[in-house]
């Protein structure tokens, strides 16, 4: 139950930002750096800790100008689901759990860290770039899941279910909002009759 919670907590990271919690798995835990880490175990260390530093850098400075938000989501909305599955397999593999139980923490990661980007892309479309105290708080957030996963699985854990369930409700206020925005006669089809329904 652990290596579940500790993959949720490090699927949440990634489902903020990309670089950052594989830079920190390497760096705090990981014997020999991303051994366990699919994927980059196969790239020379050096080349795997320059990319990640980089991109690192890249997100947080680029995150806070509108400009570079739009380009960074697109990146990482492509690549959560890819990362989210990578560290679920960490995780399994570094607990040595069954080849079964691996693919499930590896797509239960992916999916985890798509949603949750998923839904902050719309929120930032909807509100025209996320303010500047959301884009330090997601900073915050991510290494604190990160570093979370290995040390204190549980509360991690309970802190990733608890964003994914402020996801599903923000996600479903949102949609009721769209909706009521046609009025009546238009709710099952709201995009209707406008010229700029996003």
């Amino acid at each position: 139950m652990l290596e579940v919670l500790a993959a949720l907590s490090l699927s949440a990271a990634v489902g903020m930002r990309i670089g950052l919690p594989l830079l920190l798995i390497g760096l705090l835990y990981s014997d020999n750096l991303w051994a366990n880490v699919p994927i980059l175990s196969q790239i020379p260390p050096p080349i795997v800790l320059g990319v990640l530093v980089s991109w690192s850098l890249v997100e947080l400075l680029f995150s806070k100008e509108r400009l570079g938000q739009r380009l960074l989501q697109i990146v990482q909305l492509l690549f959560s689901p890819v990362v989210g599955g990578i560290v679920g397999m960490t995780v399994a593999r570094t607990a040595q759990l069954d080849a079964a139980l691996a693919w499930v923490l590896t797509i239960l990661g992916g999916l985890l860290a798509f949603v949750l980007h998923l839904v902050q892309v719309g929120w930032s479309y909807r509100l025209r770039g996320l303010p500047i105290w959301v884009i330090f708080i997601q900073d915050f957030l991510c290494v604190a899941l990160a570093l979370l996963a290995f040390d204190a699985p549980q509360q991690g854990g309970l802190l990733a279910l608890l964003l994914l369930w402020l996801t599903i409700r923000s996600s479903t206020e949102w949609r009721r909002w769209y909706i009521q925005q046609a009025g009546a006669r238009n709710s099952r089809n709201p995009r209707q009759y406008k010229r700029d329904p996003d």
